[in-house]
């Protein structure tokens, strides 16, 4: 999963509301990710990089730690892949000549696992975390030890930007304000911006009942991501599970009222 991705899975929905469930800041539990799904697919190999799963695709990009052009994607279009070591990868994204994520993944001496630290800019403050990654499927012969398929198994830290939360619901509307990315839908089915996004994603909102709400992401006219938060009964903790549709992954998580 694109650790930039997942960033902004975080800069979702937020809000703070009276005689709500979900009125207050709330924070991610970081030990609580649960990552499922298709794997990430990376290679490295030939002097180039190239990314399966990424959507859409990125193919052959040369990995000689230099800048170069992408097209196509939301929230970067220019990358810069740098080999460090037979196990180590810096990967920075900019956008409008501007530095949007950093990416640093190091493979563990016995190939079965993957560290990484990133550093997204495409909020108000940086939004940092660590996660790890377990192997699903070895890369092509003799191609870096970063090549070949992977699933997230554990999130290890997230600093404050990337994991606190604001959410108000009205009888009629819902809000959500994270890191200087914010919208306010109403329950009526059109979509709304969020602004501050980067990427000009637009949400729609569904009321399911006084404890549940249906989020739905579009970006460029397409579904992008389905999430559905959940507060509990005691309006302690919030379950919030994201359907990565452009990703085939899901990402779930437990947040706590502050």
């Amino acid at each position: 999963m694109n650790r930039f991705v997942w960033s902004a899975v975080l800069l979702a929905p937020t809000a703070v509301l009276a005689a709500s469930a979900f009125d207050g800041t709330w924070k991610a539990r970081v030990d609580s990710v649960q990552v499922s799904g298709k794997p990430d697919v990376y290679v490295i190999a030939g002097g180039t990089y190239s990314c399966p799963s990424c959507d859409p695709p990125v193919e052959k990009v040369p990995a000689d730690g230099a800048w170069h052009k992408v097209s196509g994607h939301a929230y970067y279009d220019e990358l810069r892949v740098r080999v460090v070591d037979a196990h180590t990868v810096e990967f920075d994204q900019r956008q409008h000549g501007k530095d949007v994520g950093t990416n640093t993944m190091q493979v563990a001496a016995d190939g079965q696992s993957l560290s990484g630290k990133f550093t997204s800019y495409q909020g108000s403050q940086p939004a940092t975390g660590s996660y790890r990654e377990k192997r699903v499927a070895a890369g092509p012969a003799g191609a870096h030890a970063v090549s070949g398929s992977w699933l997230q198994d554990q999130m290890s830290e997230a600093n404050d930007a990337l994991r606190t939360v604001d959410y108000v619901m009205t009888a009629d509307s819902f809000s959500m304000h994270a890191n200087g990315q914010s919208y306010d839908a109403k329950f009526d089915g059109q979509q709304y911006p969020i602004k501050g996004d980067p990427g000009n994603t637009k949400v729609t909102l569904k009321k399911i009942d006084a404890h549940t709400v249906q989020e739905t992401d579009y970006r460029g006219g397409k579904v992008v991501d389905e999430i559905r938060l959940a507060a509990a009964d005691d309006g302690k903790t919030l379950q919030l599970t994201d359907k990565d549709v452009a990703h085939g992954q899901t990402v779930s998580m437990t947040l706590e009222k502050q």
